[in-house]
């Protein structure tokens, strides 16, 4: 104890210190580490290599979700609409575990998050490879009609 209101700064999750991972609460750096799901990557560095590329693909889904039109204009409204929710939910779905994963305070997810957001804004968002009309600033492209991949 050390006059933490009567608690052990290496408890976790109901554990007496010893037993259990230690859950990091700032960023650090290094391999071992445990992103999204228990013991994974573990302290393999090619598990971790692939949580890495996972976590950037990741992001570069969110981002073509975020800028693609996959329906067509002329496709029936109910239809459109259940797709359009569906897509919705799952840009959504692949942000929130991006996010999840950035709370391993792992360093390497984090960069590599923000690596995966950036070029999927560089491919699907930018003006470079977009020939359509710019979109209005603070407005999402995936809800606007003409935008394309």
């Amino acid at each position: 104890m050390d006059g933490m209101n009567g608690m052990d700064p290496h408890h976790h999750h109901g554990m007496p210190s010893g037993h259990g991972p230690l859950t990091h609460m700032t960023f650090f750096w290094g391999k071992n580490s445990e992103i999204l799901f228990s013991d994974w990557p573990g302290e393999s560095s090619g598990m971790y290599a692939l949580a890495l590329i996972f976590i950037f693909v990741l992001a570069v889904l969110v981002e073509w979700l975020s800028y693609c039109r996959l329906i067509k204009p002329e496709s029936h409204h109910v239809v459109a609409g259940l797709i359009q929710t569906f897509l919705h939910a799952m840009r959504v779905g692949l942000a929130y575990l991006v996010m999840l994963a950035i709370m391993s305070f792992n360093g390497g997810v984090f960069l590599v998050a923000l690596a995966g957001h950036a070029l999927g804004f560089f491919l699907f968002g930018s003006r470079i490879f977009n020939k359509a009309t710019p979109t209005p600033p603070l407005a999402k492209s995936a809800d606007l009609p003409n935008s394309s991949c």
